[in-house]
């Protein structure tokens, strides 16, 4: 599978941006997809993911109440729809599938994923 992330830029503190995440050839229902990023000098991290089957899904603490992760089955594609940005969501934000039928939900460890693509970069200013 592949994928292609967009939608990053730059935003004022307060403000709201969605990142998209296309991915081409065959999701399978046990995938699930997911948003990592990466700050920099930091390690990258867990932001939001989806299972492809439930439609269960999972955030960190920190983006909780904040950000919303949604899916188009029809389109394949995963968004990220983030409100009230401050600067510390400042980073490269990467789209990963995880295909292993065999991984627990919630897979929030970016070694569980083996597919990325690559990052859009999101600058929130104050």
């Amino acid at each position: 599978v592949q994928l292609q992330a967009s939608g990053g830029g730059s935003v004022q503190a307060g403000g709201s941006l969605r990142l998209s995440c296309a991915a081409s050839g065959t999701i399978y229902s046990s995938y699930i997809l997911a948003w990592f990023r990466q700050a920099p000098g930091k390690e990258r991290e867990f932001v939001a993911g989806i299972a492809w089957r439930s439609n269960s899904k999972a955030y960190a603490d920190s983006v909780k109440g904040r950000f919303t992760i949604s899916r188009d089955n029809a389109e394949n594609t995963v968004y990220l729809q983030m409100n009230s940005l401050n600067v510390d969501d400042t980073a490269v934000y990467h789209c990963a599938a995880d295909t292993d039928p065999r991984t627990k939900w919630p897979s929030v460890s970016r070694y569980e994923y083996d597919y990325w693509g690559q990052g859009t970069l999101v600058t929130v200013s104050s």
